[in-house]
């Protein structure tokens, strides 16, 4: 501060600190929530991403599981046409009940892989459904989010000249009032 100001001149200063402090207060309403929209845009289509990627990286490992299941089915099938040739060749009767049971268990592990199939298919669909309804989800967001930043945009480019002019004048008026004031000023 180079010299000391009248009372009368501190108040005329700090009259028109308050003055262009509000021209810049009606820049940030006329902007108004778009900065914190966008914000919120930007983090929920973050959190789609991921549960997009999350998803996929299911449908991927149940399709993989399926995959082993028809594998396993076909292995069990190879299996029970050797053990059903071997039974043309049993000596006893012994050789011939432990095909049988192979056999058995050949058609169990199969109605098992058949039943896991089953139920894979239906998760499978529940989850490609979703997986499409998240996509949409996410796509109507980003649209959402470029009109909002188009919008946004507009404002600031609309506003910018101005709401730098008055923050070199807000520069100008603090440099003009003395820390104790300023202090005041700001608390108020």
């Amino acid at each position: 501060m180079a010299k000391e100001l009248s009372v009368a001149e501190k108040l005329k200063v700090l009259y028109e600190l308050q003055l262009i402090d509000t021209e810049l207060s009606e820049i940030e309403i006329l902007k108004g929530e778009l900065p914190m929209e966008v914000d919120d845009l930007k983090d929920e289509i973050a959190g789609l991403e991921t549960r997009v990627r999350r998803l996929a990286d299911n449908i991927d490992d149940l399709e993989g599981e399926m995959s082993r299941h028809n594998a396993n089915i076909q292995e069990s099938t190879a299996l029970i046409d050797r053990y059903q040739k071997q039974m043309d060749n049993v000596k006893n009767n012994r050789e011939y009940d432990a095909l049988s049971k192979e056999i058995e268990m050949q058609k169990l592990e199969i109605q098992l892989s058949e039943k896991k199939i089953r139920e894979g298919g239906s998760f499978l669909e529940g989850k490609k459904e979703t997986l499409v309804a998240a996509e949409t989800r996410l796509a109507a967001k980003r649209e959402a989010l470029e009109a909002k930043k188009v919008e946004l945009e507009k404002i600031i480019a609309k506003t910018e000249k101005e709401e730098e002019k008055l923050k070199r004048k807000v520069d100008r008026a603090r440099k003009k009032i003395d820390d104790r004031l300023l202090k005041g000023y700001d608390r108020v």
